[in-house]
């Protein structure tokens, strides 16, 4: 696995066996996830019963950027599923719950892209090429902050004040600003003309 990964065993030996295991399941989330930051997973022997056997609690906490994924499985899960459970049995459930938790976080990162990643379209209205960024007037007349590295399939030297550009606006540190600029359909034309 490429990413950082944490295993701790608590109350219990450290097993080889179920460190193998886990890195391979670990390997699988991030085939799923390729922007898998961080993993931190800890098993650990809650108690020993006569009935049921030993009991598992398994935490499985996964850093993406812009928020964590945790999964916990709890004791009392394993006594209702299992006469028996044993730590792999509960590791296992453990990634399945975090592989159903990272694809609906991966669903929903998906639909927030296509909500708001609408192209708007603009005029350049000022550039600063000493300190790399520009403003952008809306089409509501307000202006909008951009940065050399926004600048998509034109180099921001070629840009001039008035050119026609399409943007898709984010959120930054200081409150709107264009993540993505490029030349307007027809501009580029204008632009090689010149």
């Amino acid at each position: 696995m490429d990413t950082n990964l944490e295993i701790a065993f608590h109350n219990m030996d450290t097993q080889p066996e179920l460190e193998t295991y886990i890195r391979e399941r670990a390997e699988k989330l991030e085939k799923l996830y390729e922007r898998i930051v961080g993993m931190r997973v800890s098993v650990e022997n809650t108690h020993r019963q006569h009935r049921t056997g030993n009991v598992y609690d398994v935490h499985i906490e996964v850093m993406v950027p812009g928020t964590n994924v945790v999964v916990s499985r709890k004791p009392h899960k394993a006594k209702e599923r299992y006469a028996h459970p044993d730590a792999r049995t509960s590791i296992r459930d453990a990634f399945e719950a975090a592989e159903r938790q990272l694809k609906e976080y991966k669903q929903k990162i998906r639909n927030d892209v296509k909500a708001h990643d609408a192209e708007v379209p603009g005029r350049v209205s000022q550039l600063y090429p000493n300190e790399d960024h520009g403003f952008i007037t809306t089409s509501t007349g307000t202006q909008l902050y951009f940065h050399r590295n926004s600048c998509i399939n034109v180099n921001f030297e070629d840009l001039k004040s008035g050119d026609p550009v399409k943007y898709i606006e984010a959120t930054g540190d200081t409150g709107p600003t264009a993540s993505k600029v490029w030349l307007a359909a027809g501009a580029d034309n204008e632009l090689h003309a010149s």
